[in-house]
């Protein structure tokens, strides 16, 4: 059997239709950029997070940098983040001239360890990005509880997050800002680049909508040196077509979830293959399902190859340790639980179409790797 990592085939098959009359509109008024479908969307997108505003952007690395303009991260200033993340995190802030402070993760949620962050500060702390990765919400609570007192800025890298939520309230609308991606693998994905941020701060709405427009809010006129980076009329359409089935699609995830819990456990393997851990107050949306096999994972994930099953590694290498943050200063045994989980960790197939049969097999080969060697 073949189970890949993802498979948007049928999904997009089955939405064809609809998406192909999404196309035709734009094409009939020819608003390629931004206009009237991406309008629609941010509305629909603002109501759905929760959020008083949504602003589309070009790409889910580019509404973290966006973001970080707006909240007025520059040359010098220090941001608190984590090591364990997508390149975009970091990238993002050291394109500023700002300086990445790493704060180690939680081992259970790979989240950011919130009980590290009051030592980390400074004067020069601007801002702290909290990742609420592969689905799950960082402690937004504990974290507000230190951020508020103090006046620093939250951003919130979502960008694997939307729909996920914290004693009710979705990602992205608990900070200062919120940053989405819409890479196709995603949740809510388009047909190309995209991204989006929320915001319930009607001053920064504003500064980011014309950030994304090179800083201007009258055209020639430009307040602020800002970015090329708007959404698309073709992907604004797109996503519109789709925003409609994405709680469907999210529910389809977690019982997917619910049902490898129920496979590894019959299958007596909870002792090799660690799962994913749920915060009791937070809703975990699974845009990956990672487990963690200590010892053993790439002899694993060579084997599941073999037998036909997709894997991924989110993520190898942690970004304190990447080649282009050597300047920075961090050493191997920095971030030891970031360490940790880069050689543990194993993303198993999730997708909303994924069948229970595919399911059972790869739970079926993973109990074959680990009884016969």
């Amino acid at each position: 059997m073949n189970v890949p990592l993802l498979d948007l085939k049928e999904q997009n098959d089955k939405l064809r239709p609809e998406i192909e009359a999404a196309l035709g509109r734009v094409l009939d008024t020819n608003a390629f950029i931004l206009g009237g479908e991406v309008a629609a969307l941010e509305k629909e997108l603002a109501a759905y997070c929760g959020a008083g505003h949504a602003i589309g952007c070009a790409s889910g690395s580019d509404a973290l940098l966006l973001a970080l303009m707006a909240v007025g991260v520059g040359p010098g200033d220090e941001v608190i983040t984590t090591p364990y993340s997508f390149f975009a995190t970091v990238s993002a802030i050291t394109r500023l001239g700002a300086v990445p402070v790493f704060v180690d993760i939680e081992p259970e949620t790979f989240n950011f360890d919130i009980s590290q962050i009051e030592s980390k500060f400074t004067s020069r702390t601007r801002a702290i990005q909290p990742v609420h990765l592969y689905g799950q919400c960082a402690d937004m609570d504990a974290l507000l509880a230190i951020t508020e007192p103090r006046g620093i800025a939250v951003v919130e890298d979502a960008a694997q997050a939307i729909g996920a939520d914290e004693n009710g309230r979705r990602a992205g609308t608990m900070g200062d800002v919120g940053c989405f991606s819409f890479y196709p693998s995603k949740n809510l994905g388009g047909m190309g680049d995209g991204g989006f941020m929320t915001t319930n701060n009607g001053e920064l709405a504003r500064k980011l909508n014309a950030l994304r427009v090179h800083g201007s809010e009258e055209k020639y006129y430009h307040k602020w040196v800002g970015l090329n980076s708007r959404l698309d009329g073709f992907q604004g359409a797109v996503l519109r077509a789709k925003l409609p089935y994405l709680d469907g699609w999210t529910e389809k995830r977690r019982k997917n979830a619910a049902r490898y819990r129920e496979y590894f456990t019959d299958a007596g393997l909870t002792e090799n293959v660690l799962l994913p851990h749920e915060r009791g107050n937070a809703k975990h949306i699974y845009n990956q399902f990672v487990v963690r096999v200590p010892g053993r994972r790439d002899e694993l994930r060579g084997y599941l190859t073999e037998k036909g099953v997709g894997t991924d590694i989110y993520y190898p290498v942690p970004l304190h340790l990447q080649e282009c943050f050597r300047f920075l200063g961090y050493s191997d045994g920095d971030m030891p639980e970031s360490e940790l989980a880069s050689k543990e960790t194993l993303a198993l197939p999730i997708y909303p179409e994924l069948r229970a049969e595919q399911q059972q097999y790869v739970v079926e080969q993973i109990r074959s790797f680990f009884s016969g060697r």
